[in-house]
Order: structure tokens, then sequence, then C-alpha cells
């Protein structure tokens, strides 16, 4: 290796190492002290830069603290660009995401250390979430041109890549979310194949009936007088069946 080449990459390692230490120090002490508590000074200082190399690298404190996670969508799209050709999109989408939840080499959410909290902050913050959503952007863009590869068709006039990745990385948002409120940081993998099955099967396929623990009681009870709820048996089970029937007829009307 010449020296001409050592030196652009000895300063390209040097400007990483800058940036990563810069978004160590906004996740901690966001984390510690909450992102209102928390100024982009105090964070060059913890990582021992001024102001203006800080500004050199992230335009705000909450593009700092997010800068681990934009790492993943890459994680998640290497994963989808080596499934089998053969795979249909959707399938291939999701089995990418559990492959990045499945490698511990892959640091996935539920692995890392203190990323389960940062995405609760994340969820109360509404400056944190919108640049998290611009992060998740900018890997389904990515997804979008290696579906449409895969497709063998320009993205720009066929919309099957596009409805493919928002189809998946909904999924996956709506696991993280369930993750985030659920308060059981091991619990990511079983709901992100729990979002993938509802949007494969249930939402796809017949509507089935609600899991126990999932189901509200009736509209009409709910509502009805006291009276109401306390008539005979017989009298409910026809009104249940009268308003079943006209749920099903509206249904089959739409589709």
């Amino acid at each position: 290796m010449t020296p001409e080449r050592k030196i652009p990459e000895r300063r390209s390692r040097k400007a990483r190492r800058t940036r990563d230490t810069l978004a160590q120090a906004a996740f901690e002490l966001v984390l510690d002290r909450g992102l209102r508590n928390v100024t982009v000074e105090e964070i060059a200082e913890a990582a021992d830069v001024d102001r203006r190399t800080f500004s050199r690298y992230f335009t705000s404190k909450e593009a700092a603290a997010l800068d681990s996670l934009r790492g993943d969508g890459d994680r998640i799209n290497a994963a989808l660009r080596a499934r089998p050709a053969p795979e249909p999109p959707l399938l291939a989408y999701r089995r990418a995401v559990l492959d990045w939840l499945a490698d511990p080499g892959a640091e996935p959410w539920h692995r890392r250390p203190r990323i389960f909290d940062l995405l609760v902050v994340a969820e109360e913050e509404p400056t944190l979430y919108a640049v998290f959503h611009h992060i998740r952007v900018d890997a389904q863009e990515d997804s979008v041109a290696i579906v449409a590869d895969r497709l063998g068709v320009d993205p720009r006039q066929d919309i099957r890549p596009a409805v493919t990745v928002a189809a998946g990385a909904g999924a996956l948002l709506a696991a993280q979310a369930a993750w985030v409120r659920g308060g059981r940081p091991d619990a990511l993998p079983a709901l992100v194949a729990e979002a993938f099955d509802a949007l494969s099967a249930d939402l796809l396929g017949e509507p089935r009936p609600a899991p126990d623990q999932y189901r509200d009681a009736p509209e009409k009870d709910r509502d009805a007088p006291e009276k109401d709820r306390d008539a005979p048996e017989q009298h409910r089970d026809t009104t249940s069946t009268t308003s079943t029937t006209g749920k099903a007829e509206g249904t089959e009307a739409t589709s």
C-alpha cells in the first residue's frame, strides 16, 4: 500500500471514531438525563470535541443519539440481498428481518444494551421519533431498490417493490411498537413473527375471531341499558346472530 493511500484511510478511520464517540456520548446522555436536559455542547464536551466538530457530523442531538440505529437498516438490507432469488418478495423481506434478529453478530435491538430504553424514549419524544422515522425511510428506499432488482423491474414504473417494502416495514414497525409498549425486552423476535403472520394470513385471508385476551365486549352490550343486558338469553342470541349476519353481508358487498 502506498503512503498516498494510507493517509486518506487513516483520516477515514479517525472520522469514523469521532462520529462513533459523539453518537455514543449522545446516546448515553439522552438515556441518563432525558432528551430535553441535554445540549449539543454537552455532547461535544463529553466526546472531547468542540461544537463545530459536532455539527460536521450531525444536524441535531436527536440524530446523534439515534445514529447507532442507522446501521440496522443496512444489516436488514444485506440479509435481503442474500435471500434466495426464488423466494417471493414479502417472504424474503420477512426472513431477512428474522435473520437479522437471530444473528448475534449483527447486534439486533433485543440483544444490544439499552436500545430498548432508547426506543421507549423515542416513543415519548416527538423530535426523536421524527428522526427515527427518517432513518427508517432511508432504509426502506434501499429495500425497494433491492426488491425491484429481485423482480427485474423498474420501481418507478412497477408499484410492487414499494408495496412489498411498505407492508414488511409496517409489520416490523407494529412489532417494534408492541415491543416497546409491552415492556418485555426479549419479546421482539416473537412479536415480529406474529406481525408478519398477521400480515400474510389474517389480513389476506378470511377474518378469524380475535383471541379471547384481545376480544372486547360487543359494542351493543357495552352501550345497552341495564335492562337490555338482563334480557333473556334467547333474545340476546337472536340479536347477536342478526348483527353478525348484517356485518357479513356488508363485508361481502364491499368486496
